[in-house]
């Protein structure tokens, strides 16, 4: 019960009952309303702190199970990226050394991505370092898998070309060995027997008579067929495959630009045309733009006895003849 209040008039020497105004219910009833639902809401906020709704677990659940999934994702890609390097160093040291093709390099392998950036609608998020950094193992997973796709099409149809191939290659001995006077010099640093000065040789001299035939090592087109103030009367062949053969010092040249040859067919005949000392033909071989040692193409008519003794002699430290 609320307490009763009096009030004493002394003029009356008596007491009277205090009554509350009208207003002051109305002020007191808003006061304990608002009082109860501040109350309320502010219970309402701490409970909902403690308590979680089912909703919120659910969400809860469902995230977790994502970043489960993303982790699990995360290792699968780690597998496929090791399972992948596995096949590229295959592809490289194995396949395309077998058919003498470029490797691939690592720059165009696993090149990154450039430009704007293709990540930013993942920014900003909770869990986007996760998210940012799975993507990006993806893309480039994605994009070596493209590039070694690509290098295994280039080996299916090399697979498909290689009888073709192998006959382009040079592989016999541009003067048949039953011809030759002897193995004149052979590839490297040698003594110009014209200059008077070490010189880089870049091919191989057979010394042979003035009119021996002389044969294409491999298949391929004419390219050059003509005289040259240092080489003489000389031949240029384009096999395909990144070789080409010279042949220079010819007495006569028995081919022509444009035409298509065949592995021991006849393009011309020894001679000691040009900056030449002695009948002999002078025979280079060029892989990719850049010459090699001959040596290394005579596996189709040479028996391994055969190619010790030319090594030796071509190894000679000698004069050459052009």
């Amino acid at each position: 019960m609320a307490k009763v209040k009096y009030h004493y008039n002394p003029d009356t020497l008596s007491y009277s009952k205090i009554l509350p105004k009208r207003g002051t219910f109305l002020r007191n009833g808003i006061l304990i309303l608002l009082a109860v639902s501040l109350t309320g809401f502010l219970g309402f906020i701490i409970l909902s702190n403690i308590i979680e709704s089912p909703k919120v677990k659910v969400q809860k659940r469902e995230l977790e199970n994502m970043k489960l999934n993303y982790e699990l994702l995360s290792k699968r890609t780690v597998q496929h990226t090791d399972r992948l390097e596995e096949l590229e160093s295959r592809d490289n040291t194995i396949y395309r050394q077998f058919f003498e093709a470029a490797s691939v390099p690592d720059e165009v392998r696993k090149a990154g991505f450039g430009g704007v950036n293709r990540y930013q609608s993942l920014e900003g998020f909770e869990n986007s370092k996760m998210i940012l950094n799975l993507t990006k193992q993806m893309d480039v997973l994605s994009k070596r898998i493209v590039v070694q796709s690509k290098s295994l099409d280039e080996i299916v149809k090399m697979a498909e070309n290689k009888e073709e191939m192998l006959a382009s290659i040079p592989a016999i001995q541009p003067v048949k060995k039953q011809e030759l006077t002897r193995m004149a010099s052979g590839y490297g640093m040698r003594m110009h027997p014209i200059l008077k000065i070490r010189k880089m040789h870049e091919g191989m001299d057979f010394t042979a008579k003035k009119g021996t035939p002389i044969y294409a090592s491999g298949n391929g087109v004419v390219t050059r067929a003509n005289r040259s103030s240092s080489f003489g009367n000389v031949v240029y062949i384009e096999h395909g495959y990144g070789y080409k053969t010279v042949y220079a010092h010819m007495d006569k040249i028995a081919t022509k630009k444009g035409k298509k040859v065949k592995r021991g067919d006849v393009i011309g005949y020894v001679g000691n045309t040009g900056r030449s000392v002695a009948p002999h033909l002078h025979y280079e071989v060029h892989k990719n733009g850049r010459p090699v040692n001959p040596i290394y193409y005579y596996y189709g008519n040479l028996s391994p006895e055969e190619f010790v003794a030319m090594q030796k002699a071509a190894d000679q430290d000698g004069q050459s003849l052009d």
